[in-house]
């Protein structure tokens, strides 16, 4: 059974680290106009199981993209300087999206992934009642 277990825990430690980077993304889409605002990413690492256990993944520190903010000019905005641009925020939609769609997808095979653990468990625990 340590297998099943095994495969569940993978799995499970998989959804976690695709949940906070979906949070994370939906942060970065949230802000996207807000000026000053920098884009966070997560990475991903490798999380030991110990001696006889399976490894898993688990997110690291967030980290702040330091690409350049754009500048936007708006000489009414309140933050703007006496040029008449402020910075605006280094969030790119369409990056943004197509993270968010991977992060949904990864979550959606983990997640059959220890579906398919549970069935297999289930199903051998009612071959081994017979």
């Amino acid at each position: 059974m340590t297998d099943f277990s095994d495969a569940l825990s993978v799995s499970s430690s998989g959804l976690r680290a695709q949940a906070q980077r979906l949070r994370h993304v939906s942060e970065n889409i949230a802000n996207a106009d807000t000026p000053g605002y920098r884009r966070k990413t997560v990475p991903f690492e490798l999380e030991s199981g110990g001696p006889g256990a399976a490894a898993g993944v688990r997110t690291g520190r967030v980290n702040l993209d330091r690409s350049e903010l754009a500048r936007i000019h708006d000489p009414s905005h309140p933050l703007a300087d006496a040029t008449g641009y402020y910075d605006g925020s280094n969030v790119d939609l369409v990056i943004e999206i197509a993270d968010a769609r991977e992060a949904q997808r990864s979550y959606e095979a983990n997640l059959k992934m220890f579906d398919q653990a549970r069935q297999m468990s289930s199903s051998l625990m009612d071959l081994l009642r017979r």
